[in-house]
């Protein structure tokens, strides 16, 4: 054994110790690693920081974006929340339904990003059905993980190993060389959680929200019976007229919070009343601030139909209207002035619909309610002007926004055109026209040219700390075969089974790789372990793919502990598990999800 390969092994050796200890993070062992890799003299500095230029460093980067497209649209949380409706409150249902869905969805986006969408609707979904959120978490986060299994480009770990099959000069895997494996792996896992949730928390409470929803605002400021919807009629006398101007003439008493129309693919479509004039069809929200109107008679007076509302006080509404409550400053100049002369729905297209002076909200008419300092308004309108009205200078402070603010998908109109981008990226993948990293950018752009999200919102949703880790493993795998340690691990590998036959040698890799992968990232494990399967497949004279493939699986199956995947540790709190639930829980899965690669893969690749 040189030196050069005793100094490699020694810094591989201080990673896995610093990403098991989690301290300092992962991607900064990463970097760590990234400096110290070219002192030992086995690659240079550009070699070793060759990964950012990796076009599967670059998919993974765009997947991330085309995830973010999906839930500024709405498209993820529709989706999520009209699956899991269909459980109407039937645990064993829920159950299938949610990992259905997240399996479906994981497969075309990060799971992480789906964990971290599903996680507030399984709580309220929980909380609603009176079940313990601990027995759906841990289901949740099986489904995100399995759903890895599905496609080429669900999770960072195919992609690598993806990559080092074309590193190797072999072809790679099409775009669903996964799903023959991940189908089954899901129904085994929705039937074995459906029995082992049993032992998930079965006791545990069900945690209160943190903040106020909608619904506990509408009966704290007693909002119920002051929200009216009504489409103008084509004799009306306010066709023509400017909506926001109606306010101090025909409609006196009401604000004008939104004007609906329909758009294109019948959606609905929100828009202000500032400035814009009344067409016959278009439909007003209406909030009757001012107590003893009678409002039939005066809908009837100017031809105005009466509409259902969807929920109480626009709930229904949550993605567009929302509410939120403001606290007046010592400095603000609003305080002595009352809501009408203070026009904040003039000036920032939010109407005062509620007033506490200290802890009691008022019941009459806030228009001409002088403010005072310290006074607590209850405002709805559009999300972004509540969001910026409290950096402007009004000296208004935002006290609280409620739970339904962070569900909202600001470029919901635009969500046909995020499903075609979408399912267009998918078909260039499938069929191979262009390179699957050109396939995600072309998706990309078009889902910035659409709307669907914008650069501030592209170049967030990039998990950078994912992306520096795969970074700065990349290094490892070329250090290990030019100082021979990937051959001295295929060897001692071999030695150990190498006897017992092929599927043996894959029941071996798979195990290494999970086993390593209960304590270091399924990224990091699939980077180390994918040119050892290449080699241990060379040697045996044997395919590639079944053994490539088998990495890829099992960095996928890691379901053991809560530190061996992001997607295990969003659901650690919510779910009230300790560090032995998963053990006890992921520990038999993951052998039943062994014995399905070691059936299947060889008997679908060929050996």
């Amino acid at each position: 054994m040189s030196m050069e390969l005793l100094l490699v092994l020694g810094l591989l050796a201080a990673a896995i110790v610093l990403f098991s200890l989690g301290r300092p993070r992962a991607d900064v062992v990463a970097l760590l690693m990234v400096a110290a890799l070219p002192f030992t003299g086995v690659i240079d500095v550009g070699e070793a920081i060759a990964g950012f230029s990796d076009p599967s460093i670059v998919l993974i980067a765009l997947l991330f974006v085309l995830g973010e497209g999906l839930v500024r649209t709405g498209l993820a949380q529709h989706m999520s929340t009209l699956i899991l409706h269909v459980a109407r409150g039937n645990e064993a249902v829920l159950v299938v339904a949610l990992m259905l869905a997240v399996g479906a969805m994981g497969s075309v986006m990060s799971s992480t990003g789906v964990v971290a969408i599903f996680v507030p609707i399984v709580l309220r979904i929980a909380r609603s059905s009176r079940i313990a959120p601990g027995r759906l978490m841990m289901p949740l986060s099986v489904a995100a993980l399995v759903s890895g299994m599905m496609t080429l480009v669900a999770t960072a770990p195919n992609l690598v190993v993806h990559g080092e099959l074309l590193r190797e000069g072999h072809a790679g895997f099409a775009f669903f060389d996964f799903l023959p494996f991940g189908a089954p792996v899901l129904a085994l896992a929705i039937g074995y959680m459906l029995f082992a949730r049993r032992w998930l928390g079965g006791g545990a409470p069900v945690p209160s929200p943190r903040a106020p929803r909608l619904q506990d605002w509408i009966g704290e400021y007693r909002l119920e019976g002051r929200a009216f919807r009504v489409r103008v009629g084509a004799g009306s006398p306010l066709v023509g007229r400017v909506a926001s101007a109606l306010e101090d003439d025909e409609l006196a008493g009401m604000n004008v919070l939104a004007i609906e129309q329909l758009g294109r693919f019948g959606q609905r479509l929100l828009l202000s009343a500032q400035g814009r004039r009344l067409m016959p069809g278009d439909a007003l929200l209406l909030d009757l601030h001012e107590p003893g109107i009678d409002a039939p008679a005066m809908f009837d007076a100017l031809r105005l139909e009466l509409l259902p509302l969807e929920g109480a006080y626009f709930s229904g509404y949550a993605n567009d209207i929302g509410m939120a409550e403001m606290m007046v400053a010592v400095n603000s100049p609003l305080a002595g002035v009352s809501a009408r002369r203070a026009r904040l729905q003039e000036r920032h297209e939010l109407a005062v619909i509620g007033l506490k002076h200290g802890r009691t909200a008022e019941v009459r008419d806030l228009e001409d309610e002088p403010l005072e300092v310290g006074d607590t308004l209850l405002v709805a309108g559009p999300w972004p002007a509540i969001r910026a009205l409290g950096a402007g200078p009004d000296g208004l402070i935002l006290l609280n926004l409620p739970l339904e603010s962070d569900e909202v998908a600001p470029a919901a109109a635009r969500a046909p055109f995020a499903l075609a981008c979408l399912l267009l990226t998918i078909g260039l993948m499938v069929s191979g026209a262009v390179p699957n990293v050109h396939a995600a950018l072309i998706g990309c752009l078009l889902m910035g040219l659409t709307g669907c999200l914008d650069l501030r919102s592209a170049y967030r949703s990039i998990h950078w700390p994912s992306l520096v880790l795969i970074v700065g493993m990349l290094p490892f795998s070329l250090a290990l075969q030019r100082t021979g340690g990937v051959d001295l691990a295929a060897d001692l590998l071999l030695e150990a089974v190498g006897g017992a036959g092929p599927r043996v040698v894959l029941a071996a890799i798979f195990a290494v790789t999970a086993i390593f992968g209960m304590f270091i990232s399924n990224t990091a494990i699939a980077m180390l372990m994918a040119p050892v399967a290449l080699a241990i497949a060379q040697h045996l004279g044997l395919s590639p793919y079944p053994f490539a493939m088998t990495v890829a699986l099992a960095a996928s199956a890691a379901f053991m502990t809560p530190v061996s995947s992001p997607v295990n540790a969003l659901v650690v709190g919510p779910g009230g598990y300790r560090f032995g639930d998963f053990v006890k829980v992921g520990t038999p899965l993951a052998l039943l999800t062994l014995l399905v690669v070691v059936l299947l893969v060889p008997w679908v690749f060929g050996m």
